[in-house]
């Protein structure tokens, strides 16, 4: 069977993005989907980078390049802010005469100084990675956020220092199973190897192993883009997490960033009902709205 060069470049590309969104992170990726002329690009051409700044593949290099990689890295702080609409197509038009004579709005090409010639049209997208969800405490609440999350196609991993609810009989479908001490669990874990996560919940049935989750956890992530930290809890014990995290020197900021009590206010009480309102903030959360707010209501009645 043959296999044409291209079509391996594509690949390569595309392997390298979903590994980045494995880590975590949003990817923009740019294909050329058809070109004019003589271009550096050809159509099947991609370009992915992430948010971190790395970056697979070309398409075509030089300004051209130069230019869509200045257009993902906008995509990607407006995803960041929760601004982005959607995703964008544009058209460079690579000749020296028409950036000299032509301007964008007369044209609806981008204009680049260039001697090859020929007129390039590119698609640009921001990918972002499913929620990942680190269930830490393999109890009743946690399995029913798992069974929640199935449908939406939810990655989940689950942590318990008692083996036999972190095992494979339990958590078959689970991405990772961890047991084990907090210590030994950490031990090789850093802020960026957390990042693999989306969301990190603590859930356990011990409030000191939760204790010693929160503040480990926290002394390993940094003020910026780091997994939503939440924990299932009363005011009372949070107040004390609280205070031992402040004492272990972590930040009131980052403090202020952990959900606590996690889930949108619905008076659930079972297990599935936990489920359903800590989804529903994860996925208010993902949207950039508000959780309670039916303002979008209005948006149906026009």
């Amino acid at each position: 069977m043959r296999v044409r060069l291209h079509g391996l470049m594509t690949q390569r590309v595309l392997e390298w993005a979903t590994q980045r969104l494995r880590c975590g992170e949003s990817v923009g990726l740019a294909s050329v989907i058809s070109a004019q002329g003589s271009v550096p690009g050809k159509p099947g051409a991609h370009l992915a980078i992430s948010d971190s700044g790395e970056s697979s593949g070309t398409v075509g290099g030089a300004g051209l390049e130069m230019k869509v990689i200045a257009h993902l890295n906008e995509m990607l702080q407006e995803s960041a802010a929760g601004e982005l609409s959607g995703g964008r197509v544009e058209t460079y038009q690579l000749r020296h005469e028409a950036l000299l004579k032509t301007a964008p709005s007369e044209s609806g090409t981008t204009p680049l100084d260039s001697l090859c010639g020929g007129v390039v049209t590119v698609s640009m997208e921001v990918l972002e990675p499913m929620p990942h969800l680190l269930l830490c405490g393999g109890g009743h609440c946690a399995k029913a956020i798992a069974d929640a999350s199935a449908p939406l196609g939810w990655d989940v991993s689950v942590f318990d220092v008692r083996e036999q609810f972190a095992d494979q009989e339990m958590w078959p479908d689970a991405i990772e199973r961890i047991s084990g001490d907090v210590t030994d669990f950490l031990a090789t874990e850093s802020g960026d190897s957390l990042m693999r996560f989306s969301n990190i919940l603590l859930l356990g049935h011990d409030w000191k192993v939760d204790e010693m989750l929160l503040v480990a956890i926290l002394q390993r992530i940094g003020e910026e883009k780091r997994p939503r930290i939440g924990v299932i809890s009363s005011k009372a014990k949070w107040q004390s997490f609280k205070s031992v995290a402040l004492s272990s020197g972590i930040s009131e900021k980052i403090l202020d960033s952990v959900i606590c009590p996690i889930g949108v206010n619905i008076g659930a009480e079972t297990p599935q009902e936990i489920a359903i309102a800590v989804l529903a903030e994860i996925i208010a959360e993902q949207k950039g709205v508000t959780a309670g707010d039916a303002s979008w209501r209005d948006d149906l009645a026009k």
